[in-house]
């Protein structure tokens, strides 16, 4: 396996323009944020709807590690894309807008996708869905954002 350099570099410049403990804060109060968010509407809210339109795909009992594995990865997409850009530039009206087209553009992936492939995958789950996608993000976004401009050893206090 090669390693590509530039991709390194990228990294680490990155990492040092926002310190690494802003980028760990963002990224586990992101977690907490979305996270509750997400346990609340698939475990409450959402779920009848799911039940009801999904049926016979859903699983029985959801893939944990899966489900870890796709929250760590879409918390790291998140807050390289849009948390740290917006932490840098002190703006949660741009985390918002950028957390709500990151939700859609993931969550557009996951539903169109699936409309496209799997026999019987309902379109009227598809905007429902994707609604939920990139309203959770954009909240998430928003208030990680503030949150995380709070913490006094980030050093910059919310406005």
């Amino acid at each position: 396996m090669v390693l590509n350099v530039g991709i390194l570099s990228n990294v680490c410049q990155r990492l040092d323009r926002v310190t690494g403990m802003k980028w760990i804060s963002a990224y586990v109060v992101a977690g907490l944020v979305f996270g509750a968010l997400d346990l609340l509407w698939l475990g409450k809210v959402g779920r009848p709807l799911y039940d009801a339109r999904l049926g016979d795909l859903l699983a029985a009992r959801p893939n944990v590690p899966a489900a870890l594995l796709f929250y760590a990865i879409y918390l790291f997409g998140l807050t390289w894309f849009v948390l740290v850009p917006a932490l840098e530039s002190g703006s949660s009206g741009k985390a918002a807008l950028g957390g709500f087209l990151f939700g859609l553009v993931a969550y557009a992936t996951w539903n169109l996708t699936n409309l496209a492939v799997l026999k019987g995958f309902p379109a009227s789950i598809v905007p429902i869905d994707m609604a939920w996608g990139s309203l959770a993000t954009m909240a998430t976004s928003a208030l990680t954002v503030l949150l995380v401009r709070a913490l006094p050893w980030v050093g910059t206090p919310a406005p």
